[in-house]
Parts: C-alpha cells; structure tokens; sequence
C-alpha cells in the first residue's frame, strides 16, 4: 500500500518535469536543425511522432568546422509527450485539492493536458492534401503531395477504367525491384527510384541520359536525382521520378520515365491492348465532387502583390443531396463531410484553383484547450487579487 503513493510521488515530482521540459527543448533544437538536412515532415515524424530518435553528433556542429562521426538516441517527440501527459496527471493527483481556490489552477492543467491529447489526436488521425481544379472543371479526388504512386489504366472497357495502383513503397523497394499483378499482362522493373527529381530538357540533357528511356515522352527529356526538399528552402515537397521497364514474359514493351512532372499520360501497348501509366501524386477518392465555378485573383494596385484570392465553387453530393454554390476566399473555409478546404494557391496562369484539403478529427481540440488555459488563469489571477484586496482592506 506504501509503494503505490510513493511511485506516484516519484512519477509527480517537480524534478521530473523540469528534466522533460529540458529533454523536450533538445529535441526541438535537433529538429530544427535536422530541417536543413531533411524533408519537414520526415523530420515530424521522425523526431516529433516518435518512441525514439537517433540524433547525429554532426548536426549540433558545422561539418566544415569538425567531422563528428556517429549518432546517439534520444527519446522521441511520443515518449515524451506521453511522459508529461502522466507527469501532469499525476501531480493533480498527489498535490493537488479539489477547492474553489486551486479551481483555477486545476482548469489551466486541463486545458495543458487537452493539448497534449490535441497533438496526438492529430498526429495519428489527421490528413491533408491538396484538390486542383481548373476554371469550369470538376475534381473528385484529393492529392497527398507527399507521397505518390504508379497508375496503370486499361481503358478498353467504354463502361468502366480497369486502374490498378502501385504505391511509392514498392517503387522504392530495393529489395524487390520487380513488380507483378494478376490484373496486368507484363511486369515494371525499377530501372531507378527518385525520391525528388528534376526534369532537363532535350537542351539540358546529355545523349546517355535521353537514351535512358526507350519508349514514351522520356525519349525527348531525362530525370535527374536532387536532395530531397528541406525546411529552409522555397520548396517544400519532392516530385519524384522512376525509369521502369515494362515486360510481358521476356519480351521488352520499353522503358520509361515517368514522374508527376510530365503532363498527361503515356502508353504501354501489348498487342492490341494500349495501357495507359503514369506517376502521379497518392489520390484519394471522395463521394462528393467540386466543381469550380470561378476564380478570382486579386492584387495590390500598380503591384503583383497578392490582396485576395478566392473561389467560387458548386459542391455537389447526390448520396447526402447536396448541390450548392460557396465562396472560398483566404479567411473563409468551407468545411464538409469532416474535412476543411482552405484557399491555397493557385494556377500561375489564373486558370484554376489549389484547395488545401484537412481532415483532422482534433481540430476543436487546441481551441478548447486555450479556452480552458484562458479562464483558468483568469480565475487564478482574480481569486488572488482579491485575496488581496481583502487583507489590504482588513
């Protein structure tokens, strides 16, 4: 019976926080360091979404002052957070008393707590991509920018597209570089997987480069591996690139770049059937549609300075019977079906739209965690004050 209160002292201590608190600080000086080596949210989800990270000595250190070899773990973003979670649960258990005076201390630890369950409400659940729509088009389907996948469609049909799916994963699999499915009648090899690319020109390339791809559009550009999209740099995600060779038994149906880079499709024939693939950002289909009815951009006078963009969009559901004109503008979401469309950005012509599509379960979450922090310390600072106006009259 004496063990239980003394592990919750222990587990409660004031010492214990501040030695989290300390350890949470390292961690974000190694992420945001770890941002001008690595992609944003590689980074999130290695240091901040996780049970442990490995921190290299050399990020702490210019690698043109010492050369500082090898690496040392640390507890991730998770296991702390979880730590402090408990932390402060167990302090309000041990130390602190259910009374009008703390009331407001105990609410602005719940509101703490709220966040904490906040962030990993979102971490685990939450989802984001983007929907281009061009000016008097529709789109279905949202994109993950961070993730991609091979798309093979076989349009013989005139009912329905036969799409089968390759994830990014696979492509990049080293291990097993060769890609089979019962739907298709050939094979992919991965020649090379690109994590981030750029495209050279029939200009730009070398001969050997373009002789790489011997079928489709990659016989007048090439693909070349760059270092993947960092934190401190103007772009933010990676376009990344293949050469796959197709196969049907023995015979070669050709190699070919693919990349989301490349506009519209390409063709694979075997026999008389054509094949249709390319690369493309992760789609995710929705019941609903948006249709963009106009776009509008608007800039600073004499300047090409953004003052507003919005869209004037037709969201159309016929399962839920939904069929409605809304204006997205910068400050102004629409929210629908659990999910947030924000106003983005935009075509560089004017000619269409990029809506910033969020689904995250915990969005109400940090605002009723400040809502609680707020009037939690409202009430502290009023039950002191007038503590004090109380002995300063007696």
């Amino acid at each position: 019976m004496n063990s239980m209160p003394a592990a919750l002292r222990a587990i409660s201590s004031l010492r214990l926080a501040v030695v989290l608190f300390a350890l949470s600080i390292v961690l974000i000086l190694a992420g945001t360091l770890a941002q001008t080596q690595e992609g944003v949210w590689m980074v999130v989800d290695r240091y901040f979404r996780s049970i442990a990270v490995l921190i290299p000595f050399q990020l702490f250190v210019p690698e043109k002052v010492l050369r500082i070899p090898g690496v040392f773990p640390f507890p991730g973003g998770l296991t702390l957070g979880v730590c402090l979670f408990v932390n402060l649960l167990a302090a309000h258990i041990v130390r602190f008393k259910l009374s009008w005076k703390r009331m407001g201390m105990i609410v602005t630890h719940a509101g703490v707590l709220l966040l904490l369950v906040g962030e990993f409400v979102t971490g685990a659940l939450a989802k984001e991509g983007t929907m281009t729509i061009a000016e008097g088009a529709s789109a279905n389907y949202i994109e993950d920018g961070r993730t991609s996948e091979l798309a093979v469609i076989d349009a013989s049909d005139p009912a329905d597209d036969l799409v089968v799916v390759v994830p990014a994963r696979l492509l990049a699999d080293r291990e097993s570089p060769l890609i089979t499915n019962g739907l298709l009648p050939f094979t992919v090899r991965v020649i090379e997987w690109m994590p981030n690319s750029r495209v050279l020109g029939p200009m730009q390339a070398s001969k050997q480069q373009l002789a790489r791809a011997t079928a489709g559009t990659g016989t007048q550009v090439a693909a070349v591996a760059v270092g993947v999209a960092t934190g401190v740099e103007a772009s933010d995600s990676d376009v990344p690139a293949a050469y796959l060779e197709f196969k049907q038994g023995e015979t070669t149906l050709g190699t070919y770049l693919v990349t989301p880079r490349l506009i519209g499709m390409q063709t694979v024939e075997v026999g008389t059937k054509r094949f249709q693939i390319a690369l493309r950002f992760e789609r995710n289909y929705r019941p609903y549609s948006v249709q963009l009815l106009d776009f509008k951009h608007d800039r600073f006078v004499g300047t090409e300075t953004a003052r507003n963009f919005s869209s004037l969009v037709r969201l159309t559901d016929t399962a839920q019977h939904v069929d409605r004109e809304v204006l997205i503008s910068m400050n102004n979401p629409l929210r629908y079906a659990g999910e947030t469309f924000y106003q983005a950005s935009f075509a560089p012509d004017d000619s269409g739209t990029v809506l910033q599509v969020v689904r995250n379960p915990g969005w109400l979450l940090p605002y009723l965690s400040c809502t609680l922090v707020t009037i939690g310390l409202l009430w502290h600072f009023g039950v002191r004050l007038s503590a004090s106006v109380k002995r300063k009259v007696a």
